[in-house]
C-alpha cells in the first residue's frame, strides 16, 4: 500500500488564492490520472485570517506542517498590514523553524518570444540559484536609535556563519555534480565586505577542491549582473548569499519573461525527510486581485519542482513541457503577451498535460 503525501497548502494573499486554485487544478489531474497519492490540507493562514483574530503562524500548527511531506504557499503581503507582520512570521517561520536554508530558483526560458535579451533565444537561458535562506541581512539582527529624530541610527547586521556558508556551497556543488554541470559561479562582495564575505571566499576555496570535475569560479556580485545581462549562456549553477541572490534571482526572472515564470523550493539539501517548501516568486499584486488575468506559471512549475522533490523527476519534466507546449502555441496570460485568463491558461496547460 502507497502512503498518501500530505501537502499543505497556504494559498497566501492577494493573487496568490487565484494561482494556487490552478495548481490544485494540476495536482487533483495528478492524482487522478498518475494515481500520485497526494493528499492536500488547506490551511487558513495570511492576511484575512491575521485582521480577523491575529493568528499568523501558531507554534502547534507549525509543528503539524512540519509533518507533512511539503508546503505549497502562495504570495504574502497585504497593504491593510503596513509592517507585513502576519507575512514575514508566515514565511520565515516555515524557513527558519524547518532550516530550510537552500533556496532554489531555476531560470529557464521556456519559449523564445519571452527572452527580452536581442539575439538571444531560450536555449541561452538554462541555469539555476542557490540562495542562502536562513542567514545574511534578513536575520533580522539589528536596531534603531534615536528614532524619528534627525540623530537616527539604523542598524541591520549581516549574519554569515561558517556552517551556513558552507552548506549551501556545498548544496550548489553537489546539484552541479549530480545534474552534470560543468560550471559554478560563487559571487560575493569580498571586496567590500571585508569580514563577512572574506569568509564566503575563503571556504569557496575549500569546497571547490573537492569537487574537480566542476569548473568553480569567484565572481562579485555586480559583475555577476553585469555578465549574466551580457551573456547568461555562460551560467549553469549561481550560489551567493540570501541578500544577493534575493536581488540576481528577480534579475534572472526576467529573462524567463517575468516573475510570473519563476518557481522556487526551500528545502534542507542533506535532509530529504524534512518538509520542503515551494513557492511562486512574485509578490501579492493587490491591483491585480479578482481581474482573474494572473500569471499562474510561477505556481504551476514550483508544483513541478514539489513533485521532482517527491520523488516523481519524470512528472516535473512532464508539466514543464506541457506550458512550454501551450507558450509555443501562443497561450499565456497578458503579461506574457497572450489573451487568456489565470483559468483559461491553466486549462490550456492541463490539456496538453493530458496529451503528453
Amino acid at each position: 500500500m502507497t502512503l498518501q503525501r500530505r501537502i499543505a497548502v497556504i494559498p497566501g494573499d492577494g493573487i496568490g488564492p487565484e494561482v494556487i486554485q490552478q495548481a490544485r487544478r494540476v495536482l487533483h489531474w495528478y492524482q487522478e490520472k498518475r494515481s500520485i497519492p497526494l493528499e492536500l490540507w488547506e490551511l487558513d493562514l495570511g492576511a484575512e485570517r491575521y485582521l480577523r483574530d491575529g493568528t499568523t503562524l501558531p507554534r502547534e500548527l507549525s509543528q503539524e506542517i512540519g509533518t507533512c511531506a511539503a508546503v505549497l504557499l502562495g504570495a504574502l503581503g497585504d497593504p491593510r498590514i503596513v509592517d507585513s507582520r502576519h507575512a514575514r512570521d508566515i514565511l520565515f517561520g516555515l524557513r527558519l523553524g524547518f532550516d530550510l536554508y537552500a533556496n532554489i530558483r531555476p531560470a529557464k526560458a521556456l519559449c523564445d518570444r519571452l527572452v527580452p535579451l536581442r539575439r538571444r533565444r531560450a536555449r541561452d537561458i538554462d541555469f539555476v540559484v542557490f540562495r542562502e535562506n536562513t542567514e545574511g541581512a534578513y536575520v533580522g539582527m539589528g536596531g534603531q536609535f534615536k528614532r524619528g529624530s534627525p540623530d537616527e541610527i539604523a542598524i541591520n547586521e549581516d549574519v554569515n556563519t561558517r556552517k551556513g556558508v558552507e552548506r549551501i556551497l556545498r548544496a550548489a556543488f553537489e546539484y552541479a555534480r549530480n545534474h552534470g554541470c560543468r560550471r559554478l559561479h560563487m559571487a560575493d562582495k569580498s571586496n567590500a565586505l571585508r569580514f563577512a564575505h572574506e569568509l564566503w571566499s575563503r571556504v569557496f576555496d575549500e569546497v571547490r577542491a573537492e569537487y574537480p570535475e566542476v569548473e568553480a569560479r569567484h565572481v562579485y556580485i555586480d559583475a555577476l549582473c553585469f555578465y549574466l545581462v551580457q551573456d547568461p549562456s555562460a551560467f549553469e549553477v549561481i550560489v551567493t548569499s540570501n541578500l544577493f541572490g534575493d536581488i540576481v534571482t528577480d534579475l534572472a526572472a526576467a529573462f524567463q519573461g517575468g516573475l510570473g515564470m519563476a518557481a522556487s523550493a526551500n528545502v534542507h539539501s542533506t535532509d530529504r525527510a524534512r518538509v520542503g517548501l515551494f513557492e511562486p516568486v512574485h509578490g501579492s499584486a493587490p491591483d491585480l486581485v479578482g481581474r482573474g488575468v494572473a500569471n499562474p506559471c510561477g505556481a504551476l512549475l514550483s508544483v513541478g519542482m514539489m513533485l521532482g522533490f517527491l520523488g516523481y523527476p519524470e512528472e516535473e519534466l512532464r508539466l514543464e513541457n506541457a506550458i512550454r507546449a501551450a507558450l509555443a502555441a501562443g497561450a499565456g496570460t497578458p503579461d506574457i503577451g497572450g489573451s487568456l485568463g489565470t483559468e483559461g491558461f491553466a486549462g490550456r496547460i492541463l490539456e496538453y498535460l493530458e496529451a503528453l
